[in-house]
């Protein structure tokens, strides 16, 4: 008797349509749900990106920093070489007056 009567709301709904009503809106929760899923994803994917970028731009940062500090080494090194050239000839110089 129960079943009977579950059958017979069952068709009475179907036929007033509710159980498409029912349907479309189960489909625009999956659909809202899959706009949430993908908005996030989507998120987490630009912050990933970011990370990257910042960290590639450190090392190019510290690859620059490296590169400078090689070069001022260079730069001191030939100040020493030239600096002791010119004291060699100084004395040479003076040995030579003498």
């Amino acid at each position: 008797m129960l079943l009977k009567q579950g059958v017979l709301v069952f068709m009475s709904f179907m036929k007033q349509g509710k159980i498409i009503i029912v349907a479309l809106a189960l489909v625009e929760i999956v659909a809202a749900a899959t706009v949430v899923v993908a908005v996030v994803v989507l998120v987490v994917v630009v912050v990933v990106v970011v990370v990257v970028v910042v960290v590639v731009v450190a090392v190019v940062v510290i690859v620059v920093a490296m590169v400078v500090v090689v070069v001022i080494l260079v730069v001191v090194i030939v100040a020493v070489v030239v600096e002791v050239v010119v004291v060699v000839v100084i004395v040479a110089a003076v040995v030579v007056v003498i």
